[in-house]
């Protein structure tokens, strides 16, 4: 017997409204049927499709290397960020994200210029794989389980789904893109090629084995809020038809989606699960606002989803 389509996904209205979309845009005949080159499907990372606290999983990669940096050179233990990463105040890292969601990114610049600092001369494939490596052997530090059992399944189940149907799935993060390409591939069956990120400027160093990419450290792009849409452009040249996000950073990205001239569909996760999850809106009290007077689809961790890790 065949298990029933998001078979991860209660039996909502919002199971039924993605089961009714997909089946309008990719039915031939149907009035909103939308050809497969223009299924263009867009996930926001971080608290969309794996867990986003205490921290996000890239701060914890970063400020390992940050503890290292400082390790080296005593003198940067006085500094931010390196002082708040060799203290492990997490709360200091959390509250600058938090901040900046709600308008205030002085904090956040500060963490900037550590990752930046971080950045210079790297090889861009050594970045990837040291990604990899990280995200498939270290834990969560509350929750217990690997890193990459933090996806969240009825996420994964949703792109498996958008796939069989036609649909191109993209991540849309303010996460460095080439952290993110070391394992998008293996843990959500997305490409590389479509892993649209914040990024960082590079540079090309001839070797004897053909030249390798290089780091450097200036931001190239901060791939958030308005930039979301702006790249999603860039990349596809397509407005997307189905968006999904969980912040007050995605709003654009979700607004944009659709347009007047094509069929739609908003999702934007709630984090409202202190048992399985969290349970916090900090940081999203725009977007929900937006998602209640747009009729947007507010999926709740709680009562939508028949699980959210691994088992």
């Amino acid at each position: 017997m065949n298990e029933p389509l998001l078979s991860l996904w209660n039996k909502t209205p919002t199971r039924q409204a993605i089961l009714d979309f997909v089946a309008a845009v990719a039915t031939p005949g149907s009035p909103d049927f939308v050809p497969p080159t223009e299924r263009i499907a867009v996930f926001d990372n971080d608290g969309t499709l794996w867990c986003e606290k205490p921290m996000y999983i890239q701060m914890d990669f970063i400020l390992r290397q940050l503890v290292a940096r400082a390790t080296a050179e005593p003198e940067l233990r006085a500094q931010q960020p390196w002082k708040a990463a060799w203290e492990q105040d997490y709360d200091w890292f959390g509250e600058a994200v938090t901040k900046h969601y709600q308008g205030d990114d002085r904090a956040l610049e500060i963490v900037m210029g550590g990752l930046l600092a971080l950045s210079e001369g790297r090889d861009v494939e050594a970045v990837e794989a040291d990604a990899r490596t990280f995200v498939f052997n270290e834990h969560h530090p509350t929750l217990g389980i690997p890193y990459r059992d933090c996806v969240y399944q009825p996420m994964l189940e949703l792109l498996s789904y958008l796939e069989a149907n036609e649909f191109s799935n993209f991540i849309v993060s303010g996460g460095g893109r080439d952290f993110m390409r070391g394992f998008a591939q293996e843990l959500y069956g997305i490409p590389r090629e479509c892993v649209i990120g914040s990024t960082v400027a590079y540079r090309y160093v001839p070797d004897e084995s053909g030249g390798c990419i290089l780091q450097r450290a200036d931001l190239d792009v901060a791939n958030d809020g308005p930039e979301k849409a702006v790249q999603v452009w860039s990349f596809t040249g397509c407005r997307p038809i189905l968006a999904a996000g969980n912040s007050n950073g995605d709003l654009e990205m979700l607004s944009f989606s659709g347009g007047q001239a094509l069929p739609s569909l908003q999702l934007l996760i709630l984090h409202d699960d202190a048992v399985r999850e969290f349970d916090y809106i900090a940081g999203a009290e725009t977007a929900l606002q937006a998602a209640q007077t747009s009729g947007w689809n507010i999926v709740s961790m709680k009562h939508d989803w028949v699980t959210i890790f691994p088992s």
